[in-house]
């Protein structure tokens, strides 16, 4: 059993007898709106309300009060299916819902409960601390995989072989996958919701587990098979491509545990349950950290690429539970209907989400082939440097692990205008975020790889050369989570789109000639300026394709507001890099950079009034407040 789980429902803001935090229709939807609270508040009985769509038998309205304004008796009324007037391009290229039957109240079933302004906050926080302990144990495997092994050749064979496990996750977990299968478990909660004869979900789960589950099976037994001939593509100038070939076929594994955790994320936070789906990362590092310290002495770095195996296991493991109980929930009695339950997951879908995140986790490949023809330790150096850099990214895109859920319903019920605020704000606040966290990482970037890696075989060379990486790794942060962001709005109507596609297909193409180009000169700083430039061109050819092919974000008014902690942070860097280098020791020069980073940034983001922080500046003065009021009561 879970002590808590983040979860939508019929009750609002309470927690329910198995710990699991329950939001219903009476919530505000003040955050999914865009900032504008509603007039009139549901009533919590839905069928207590005169005016309420469903009510089963209508009452009679209230007499008119002389000395208040005249309202009208429909005040409170469900959301219209769209706010787009008249029959435009984009309404009809968005799923439309199907009509509600009036014997389904929201009472009655959970699935018809809007997300709330507090879930949202609720489901961000338990992701928030959860992914930050799965990023803190992160760290701690790349600590002791340099500890105990070093920088070299060997751990250069290791992170061959994990380029699997990097392409797992992308494809299987945090993208891919998730692209097609939140918005179709979304779909099929709105047709349950709405009374839908049988249950689409389970429909959907019966028609697509076991064909993906033989899928996974066949690519892991084919990578174990052309291990050779991998090692041989990814990196043709290896000093020790028998040790790669190994740890390749041991990790070759994960495939299968990641392809069914990554369904399982994606069925869970359809569901609006993401306590399981934060901890996936927490099992899988500790996995592979406990195998490196257990079975490091008998199996040397192998005993890395068994830890990846086994963390993958411990993925599914962690999410069954919730699965299971999902599944098993009491479904309201309807007639079978022999319609398919997977035809939200059409091949063209599957295809086109696969397609970009491959495009997207090749800039890997390509580094790693660059690199393998520099010096011994220079694939570990951009290991190391793209995962710290990497960090800040991680944490802005945590807001829309939680919101992509949300657009994907609201696209499913036709409510466009509410998915397009909804990707505006997101884009705003995780811009904000991964500014900030870029213009620290370049700031500090010297203090906080003393401070992390520094100790064992890991020497102050090495240091200097994965900060002189990460560094120029930074530079990209702002693209990436701009690509994070906006692709997420090309996939959530569950359509297949071949823009993104392309998209990425240029940046590859522009961090390929850029590479080839630069690696002789500046070698693993070429590669890390090549991966920034390209995934920046793939983020604006995103941005500007915004459009009837996904929401339709104003693009005029983002840009705009992507201008305002841009200017931020460029001052912050430089504020924070004069006052870091005057520190000599790494643990006060670390604390003396962050803070002036912090400081100059949210000043100058404040000033500039950037939607990203005024509203969290508000939030914070007003949380301030009620702890002060409360304290003198």
């Amino acid at each position: 059993m879970e002590s808590a789980e983040v979860s939508g429902g019929p009750l609002e803001s309470t927690v329910s007898g198995r710990g699991e935090w329950l939001v219903g229709p009476g919530a505000s939807e003040e955050f999914l709106n865009g900032g504008a609270s509603c007039a009139v508040e549901a009533p919590a009985d839905p069928s207590a309300s005169p005016a309420h769509p469903r009510s089963r038998t209508p009452a009679a309205p209230p007499a008119p009060d002389a000395s208040a304004p005249s309202r009208h008796p429909r005040a409170v009324r469900a959301p219209r299916p769209s706010r787009t007037p008249g029959p435009s391009r984009t309404a009809r290229r968005v799923p439309a819902a199907a009509p509600a039957l009036p014997s389904v109240r929201p009472g009655d079933n959970p699935d018809l409960a809007p997300v709330s302004r507090g879930f949202l906050a609720k489901a961000t926080l338990v992701t928030a601390v959860l992914s930050v302990a799965g990023a803190i144990l992160g760290l701690a495997r790349d600590q002791a995989l340099a500890r105990l092994f070093g920088a070299g050749s060997e751990t250069d064979a290791f992170l061959v072989a994990w380029t699997i496990p990097e392409f797992a996750s992308t494809l299987l977990i945090e993208d891919g996958l998730a692209f097609a299968l939140v918005p179709a478990f979304s779909l099929a909660l709105a047709r349950r919701a709405q009374g839908a004869p049988g249950d689409p979900v389970r429909s959907l789960v019966v028609a697509t587990l076991p064909r993906l589950s033989l899928a996974f099976v066949a690519v892991s037994a084919l990578i174990a098979a052309t291990a050779p001939y991998l090692v041989e593509a990814l990196a043709p100038g290896l000093p020790d491509p028998a040790l790669a070939v190994d740890c390749t076929r041991l990790a070759a594994v994960c495939v299968l545990g990641f392809g069914l955790a990554g369904y399982c994320s994606a069925a869970l936070r359809a569901h609006r349950r993401f306590l399981a789906p934060a901890a996936i990362y927490v099992a899988y590092n500790t996995g592979i950290i406990t195998a490196m310290f257990v079975l490091g002495g008998q199996w040397g770095v192998r005993s890395a690429a068994i830890g990846v195996a086994i963390g993958g296991g411990l993925m599914v493991l962690v999410q069954l539970p919730s699965f299971v109980r999902q599944l098993c929930r009491k479904q309201i009695a309807q007639p079978e209907s022999g319609a398919s339950g997977d035809r939200a997951v059409t091949a063209a879908l599957v295809a086109t989400v696969l397609l970009f995140a491959l495009c997207r986790q090749s800039q890997t490949l390509i580094e790693r082939y660059l690199a393998s023809t520099l010096d011994a330790g220079a694939i570990s150096h951009l290991n190391y440097a793209q995962k710290v850099a990497q960090i800040p990214m991680t944490l802005s895109m945590m807001l829309c692990t939680v919101t992509f859920p949300v657009v994907a319903r609201a696209l499913a019920d036709g409510d466009i205008e509410r998915a397009r605020s909804r990707v505006e704000r997101d884009l705003a606040l995780a811009t904000c975020m991964v500014l900030l966290g870029a213009a620290t990482v370049i700031s500090c970037a010297p203090q906080i790889i003393e401070l992390l890696f520094q100790r064992g075989a890991f020497t102050a060379r090495d240091t200097a050369a994965t900060a002189d990486v990460m560094r120029v790794y930074a530079l990209g942060l702002l693209g990436q989570t701009l690509t994070g962001v906006l692709v997420r709005s090309y996939f959530s109507a569950a359509r297949p789109s071949w823009y993104p596609v392309a998209a990425m297909a240029a940046g590859i193409v522009a961090t390929s000639w850029i590479g080839a180009w630069t690696v002789g000169p500046w070698g693993v700083c070429g590669i890390a300026a090549a991966n920034a430039v390209g995934i920046t061109v793939t983020a604006v050819l995103l941005l500007a394709g915004m459009g009837p092919r996904s929401v339709p974000v104003r693009k005029r008014g983002a840009l705009r507001e992507l201008s305002r902690p841009v200017r931020a942070a460029v001052v912050a860097t430089i504020a924070g890099t004069f006052v870091a280098g005057q520190v000599p020791s790494a643990v006060p020069g670390l604390a003396a950079g962050g803070a002036t980073v912090a400081a100059v940034f949210v000043l100058l983001a404040w000033a500039l009034d950037a939607q990203g922080v005024v509203p969290a500046l508000r939030s914070l003065r007003s949380v301030t407040r009620r702890l002060t009021h409360g304290r003198c009561r």
